[in-house]
C-alpha cells in the first residue's frame, strides 16, 4: 500500500455519517466570512500546527479553548451543516 491515501483508508463506518460530501466542502472554499478570517496570521498558524501534529485529536481539543479557533470552527459548521430555518431566531 505504497500508494497515495485515501480517505476511505481512515474512515470507520461509524465515521460515515460524519463525512461532508464534497459539494459542501467546496462551498468552504466559496466563503468571504471563513476567507476573512483566514486573513488572521495567528489562525492560519494553529492551522498549520494541527496540520503537522502527530497527535491531532489533543491538540484540536486544547485549540477549542481559543475563541478564534472556535470561531473558525463555527464558521465551518455552519457552511457545511446550515442550521435549521425555523431554529433561527430573529435577529
Amino acid at each position: 500500500a505504497d500508494g497515495p491515501w485515501s480517505v476511505e483508508d481512515i474512515l470507520t463506518e461509524d465515521d460515515e455519517q460524519d463525512r461532508v460530501p464534497l459539494q459542501k466542502l467546496k462551498l468552504l472554499g466559496e466563503s468571504e466570512e471563513l476567507r476573512g478570517l483566514l486573513l488572521n496570521p495567528h489562525l492560519r498558524q494553529l492551522l498549520l500546527t494541527i496540520d503537522q501534529a502527530e497527535d491531532k485529536s489533543s491538540l484540536m481539543k486544547k485549540y477549542m479553548q481559543e475563541p478564534l479557533f472556535v470561531e473558525f470552527a463555527d464558521c465551518c459548521l455552519r457552511i457545511v451543516e446550515p442550521p435549521e430555518k425555523e431554529n433561527i431566531l430573529p435577529e
